[in-house]
């Protein structure tokens, strides 16, 4: 090989050198630790519960007894009275005998008890844990490093190696 062409090679190989020093390429560090990072989050929810109540029921008023009463009251009063005292004692055996056959009839029915549901509800407060990310320690090439991560990495983690000159 003559000398110009060796020189030229010379040449070539050293206005690549910057190129080839600047180059990053990939490799992989051993995990040493991952630690979750955790966090609270508050999440207030409702509770309800359906409980059963005793409610009293109004029972409806029977006619029958005021009805008969006052038919009753009205024959013993115009037994009782003669002339026009006869239709004023008439009308008022009616009005008392409707009053007390109705009192009679209305006053010892039971009173009637219904079951009634009713709806409680309470605000809870409740936490749910969440993991935000993962501080991951892992060396290379006998140093320790720190990051924080989306996710755990497993038993070793991808890296990013760049290699630059240093300029003095």
């Amino acid at each position: 090989m003559n000398f110009q062409a060796k020189l030229i090679i010379a040449a070539m190989g050293l206005a690549a050198l910057p190129l080839a020093q600047a180059q990053d390429f990939e490799d992989f560090g051993r995990v040493v630790r991952v630690q979750p990072r955790v966090e609270q989050i508050r999440m207030p929810r409702q509770e309800c519960r359906t409980d059963y109540v005793q409610v009293p029921v109004e029972q409806q008023r029977g006619a029958g007894g005021g009805i008969v009463g006052g038919i009753v009251g009205g024959l013993l009063g115009n037994q009782v009275g003669s002339g026009n005292g006869r239709v004023a004692a008439t009308a008022a055996g009616a009005i008392a005998g409707a009053m007390i056959g109705d009192r009679a009839e209305n006053n010892n029915r039971p009173q009637g008890v219904q079951e009634q549901a009713v709806r409680q509800c309470r605000t809870v407060e409740a936490y749910e844990t969440r993991t935000n990310g993962y501080d991951v320690t892992y060396e290379y090439r006998g140093q320790s490093y720190t990051t924080l991560m989306n996710r755990d990495p497993g038993n070793r983690v991808r890296l990013r190696v760049s290699v630059q000159p240093i300029d003095y």
